[in-house]
């Protein structure tokens, strides 16, 4: 065999050999197919439905009457006749200051008056004697004149000296300081053996009515606009007869037992703080409620009536800080929408614009899916069978057909 013949074909083969085994690794490295399986997200439907709408408010209690305890008569205290603390009733006996030239006082117009009574008599039978006198000349008419002045007389000195008496009992009364109203009575600021004038300045005590109570909160005038244009427009309807139903929030977040109505609201509004003061009237019999308490009050506003809710889990903020969502379209397609949020509705947020009836918001899954890309939808409600049927306490977290709203919040302080 002719060896120079040997040597190109060895070398073609190997090259063969070389070129199969290549192929070989590329195809290994390739792999399998890629897998044409389409990304799950859970989502939930627009659904419009009612919602009652309310607004928490920061305010304070006070009492429904006060009235400062005064002395109406000077003099010394010489007993205090209630307990601090104790409930009292109007015209109660609270302090007594000493009588002694008060009474000295009443005697002395009352003596005044029996002189003043002793007088007119004489005067009276004069008077009518010369009446009779002067009509047959058996007296000039000037000195009937004067008799009949001088009865007139004596009769006005009658009248001041009963006025006096009566001044004087009025003052021989003051001593003995009363409730003005019924209430219970705080802590008092004299003791016996202190001395007190005529209406001074400070109070001895002060009793205050406390069943029933007011609590005073103060809303933006921004807001009151806000709610008197969708009121308007008829995005939103009032809230029962009236709209005037109030709850209230204590400091550590517990609600107040019974419901309280708004009575008013201010007809002016704060130069200094832009707000308008609202008034509501709570009753208070186990008396939770202390004058000068921090509280939370949440007002009615209205209810919409087509209001559109999506979980807050499923909003997420763009670059520059606007509220967005992610939908899949009715061919599985995923896209990014810009919404406009109102306010933060217990879990979720109310969407005012951007939204529709029908479209589906994907609430669960937001990092396996990109905008352009495919997805399928499985609704939240099949996704996780124990939550609750929509509309009483389902997956967006509402408590019913009318959720608690929080505070009208711009988006921006939620980001």
């Amino acid at each position: 065999m002719d060896t120079k013949r040997l040597i190109p074909v060895a070398i073609i083969c190997a090259a063969l050999v070389a070129a199969l085994s290549g192929c070989g690794q590329d195809q290994q490295a390739a792999g399998p197919a890629p897998n044409s399986e389409v990304t799950e997200a859970t989502v939930v439907t627009v659904r419009p439905r009612p919602v009652t709408l309310s607004t928490i408010l920061p305010g304070r209690t006070s009492a429904f009457l006060v009235s400062g305890v005064r002395p109406q008569v000077g003099g010394i205290i010489q007993k205090r006749l209630f307990k601090e603390g104790a409930d009292v009733k109007e015209g109660e006996v609270l302090y007594q200051i000493d009588p002694a030239t008060w009474q000295a006082a009443h005697d002395s117009a009352k003596a005044a008056l029996a002189k003043a009574e002793a007088a007119v008599e004489p005067a009276r039978l004069k008077a009518e004697r010369y009446a009779d006198l002067v009509k047959t000349n058996g007296v000039s008419r000037q000195d009937n004149d004067d008799a009949q002045a001088a009865y007139k007389q004596y009769v006005a000195e009658v009248a001041a000296a009963k006025a006096a008496l009566e001044t004087a009992r009025i003052n021989l009364g003051y001593t003995r300081i009363t409730a003005p109203i019924s209430g219970r009575i705080g802590r008092s600021a004299v003791t016996p053996g202190a001395l007190v004038t005529a209406n001074q300045a400070d109070a001895l005590a002060t009793v205050q009515q406390t069943d029933p109570v007011y609590v005073d909160v103060t809303q933006s005038t921004g807001e009151l606009l806000r709610l008197r244009r969708a009121l308007a427009d008829g995005r939103l309807r009032r809230a029962g007869a009236d709209g005037a139903r109030v709850t209230l929030l204590f400091e550590d977040g517990s609600a107040y037992a019974m419901e309280g109505t708004l009575q008013f609201s201010d007809i002016s509004v704060d130069q200094n703080t832009s707000v308008v003061t609202l008034r509501a009237l709570f009753p208070n019999p186990k008396r939770d409620l202390l004058p000068g308490l921090y509280v939370r009050a949440v007002l009615e506003e209205g209810v919409n009536e087509n209001a559109i809710l999506v979980p807050q889990a499923a909003v997420t903020r763009d670059s520059k800080g606007n509220p967005t969502v992610l939908l899949v379209g009715a061919d599985g397609t995923v896209e990014r929408r810009s919404i406009g949020v109102d306010r933060v509705v217990g879990g979720d947020w109310l969407v005012s614009e951007g939204l529709a009836e029908g479209e589906r918001v994907i609430v669960e899954g937001l990092q396996k899916v990109t905008p352009g890309g495919k997805a399928r939808a499985v609704e939240m409600d099949a996704a996780n069978p124990a939550s609750g049927p929509t509309g009483t306490s389902g997956p967006t977290g509402i408590s019913g057909a009318t959720g608690g709203a929080q505070p009208a919040a711009t988006p921006a302080a939620h980001r």
